[in-house]
């Protein structure tokens, strides 16, 4: 006999409650009420909030008591409100975090009532065990320095809106079309537009039309993650996505225990297009694997081919997928990313077009390094968080790029074996316990024992909440951007490069501030989005040449000069 599925489990109970509620007389209304304000917490507000540790916001168990119901519904209305008003909670908090939180007036008065009695209900999560070491309060000391650079951007196009409130869009990542080089542009909520000649967006593939089951609820990382195309698309038209889908279903190839929640399942899929030089999508469909997650952050953001290998160089035609955590270690799972034989937390390299895999819809590279080996066989390196864009350099080199947990964010030189230390490190720091992750300390003096690989480039929370990895530039326009690479920060919208002759394994890169330009003014794309959360996302044209994305207001720019 089939178990039946946690949510399913979890659905039977809720209704026993309802049903022995109104047994011994009691207004099942209350529980009604409950359940609602849970779904708009979830749809709203489980992305940057739990309720056992700090996260993106402050965790918000135990405020029963410490908070007024007033407080808080007000501050989920309007935040800015509350900080404009200097009322000193919302002031310390924005202060902590260093981002906003968005306004949720479009939430009925009964809405966030519900949502409120929801929250206060929740209890102080368990205190963590201490070592009595002191944390670090400014894990790294010196600031990024703005350097003389500055780079003009021309406003190209403004996507379609999709939300009534900021982001107006989810727009997230962008490529090249293999063969008639259009700009291509994918938006979470499961479009990917085509760029006409006078760069007009055109929807060129939509995933509702194709994934019966697909999702982008309740938002931030779920929907369309991303996509790319084989480097032999002109001969065999093969592209592929990823995508997300509710938590029951289809039985998924990477699993854990039963008593551990499924939030969601993460889909690679590969396409046989029709006609690869069309500019209209058609093809037939292929699922690759299929993956279970805690939680709806932290998924399959990122997949890629290298763009420089050649047919007989061992790289060609593999795929990378970047897979988070899924968010096991927030919702107190350290474990599963932590397992060399799972899944999350891990960056894999498959051949899509072998059979080899334990399912038989793909292949395993024989050069992964755990093949024949404790581990699995589609990992190429282990210990991230969120691996969120993959990327490589002209001379070979890989650079992958890490959202961290409250301190550090990161970039490493990705190489087959290695351990990058989540959860146990972020950045160059420890971790003492998966229990305290918003807290870092100095490594121990035996940290080579452990054989941990370190970030090639990191920068802590004073400067930015979310990195954005980007690319080399190999572009022709812009000449003083030759030999670097081009990163950002999510949040404020803040642009960055190092020097890739300063990216060696074993130090970190001095990073540098890039000045925006644009209409002959210095300005930032924090001003120009009008956002507390600009959700800055970078391209990359066919020629090389830079372009950059607010998701808060769906403007794209490239950059000119």
């Amino acid at each position: 006999m089939t178990k039946p599925s946690y949510s399913l489990q979890f659905t039977v109970g809720r209704l026993f409650v309802y049903v022995l509620l109104a047994f011994v007389g009691i207004d099942a209304s209350w529980a009604q009420n409950k359940l609602k304000g849970e779904a708009l917490f979830d749809a709203n507000c489980a992305s940057c909030h739990n309720f056992k540790q700090d996260g993106i916001g402050p965790q918000l168990g135990g405020l029963k008591g410490i908070v007024a119901p007033g407080y808080m519904a007000e501050f989920i209305k309007s935040p800015r409100t509350m900080i404009d008003a200097r009322v000193a909670r919302a002031l310390d908090k924005f202060k902590k975090f260093g981002t906003l939180m968005p306004d949720f007036k479009q939430l009925g008065e009964k809405d966030i009532n519900d949502l409120t009695a929801f929250i206060l209900d929740k209890p102080a999560p368990k205190a963590a065990v201490s070592s009595g070491k002191a944390a670090l309060e400014n894990p790294i000391v010196p600031s990024i320095a703005k350097s003389d650079l500055v780079l003009t951007i021309q406003k190209i196009t403004q996507f379609p809106f999709t939300n009534k409130t900021q982001p107006r869009t989810r727009i997230n990542k962008m490529g090249v079309h293999p063969i008639t080089k259009e700009i291509l542009v994918e938006d979470l909520q499961g479009k990917i537009y085509r760029l006409t000649n006078n760069y007009q967006p055109e929807v060129y593939f939509e995933a509702t039309d194709h994934f019966k089951n697909f999702t982008n609820s309740p938002g931030l990382a779920t929907g369309l993650g991303s996509f790319a195309f084989h480097p032999d698309y002109a001969k065999n038209g093969l592209f592929y996505t990823t995508h997300s889908e509710p938590n029951t279903t289809v039985k998924a190839d990477f699993t854990y225990a039963d008593s551990i929640p499924v939030r969601l399942q993460w889909v690679v899929t590969e396409w046989t297009v029709d006609n690869p030089s069309s500019s209209v999508f058609s093809g037939k469909s292929r699922e690759l694997l299929r993956v279970n997650v805690v939680d709806q952050i932290h998924g399959m953001q990122e997949i890629a081919f290298s763009p420089y290998a050649k047919p007989a160089d061992p790289d060609y035609g593999l795929l990378y997928i970047g897979m988070g955590d899924g968010g096991a270690v927030e919702q107190g799972y350290p474990f599963i990313p932590r397992n060399k034989n799972h899944i999350w937390g891990k960056v894999l390299r498959i051949d899509p077009t072998g059979r080899t895999s334990k399912n038989g819809k793909y292949g395993i590279p024989n050069s992964n390094p755990y093949v024949n080996k404790d581990g699995l066989d589609e990992v190429y390196a282990e210990g991230f968080r969120n691996p969120n864009r993959i990327s490589w350099t002209k001379d070979g080199r890989i650079l992958v790029s890490n959202i961290g947990q409250r301190q550090v964010e990161s970039i490493y030189l990705l190489k087959p074996g290695k351990n990058y230390g989540w959860p146990d490190r972020e950045g160059t720091f420890l971790i003492e316990s998966p229990a305290r992750t918003n807290s870092v300390y100095p490594l121990p003096k035996n940290d080579a024992t452990y054989g941990y690989t370190y970030p090639v480039v990191q920068f802590d929370h004073d400067e930015g909440n979310a990195i954005m990895g980007g690319f080399e530039y190999t572009g022709s326009q812009i000449p003083k951007l030759k030999g670097k690479y081009i990163f950002g920060e999510i949040v404020r919208g803040r642009v960055f490069y190092v020097n890739l002759n300063e990216v060696k394994e074993g130090s970190q890169a001095t990073i540098h501030e890039i000045s925006i330009a644009m209409d002959g003014k210095q300005t930032t794309l924090k001003e120009l989005s009008k956002a507390n959360k600009v959700d800055l996302r970078i391209g990359q044209d066919a020629a090389g040449e830079l372009y950059l994305f607010t998701k808060a207001d769906g403007m794209m720019y490239k950059v000119s000069k």
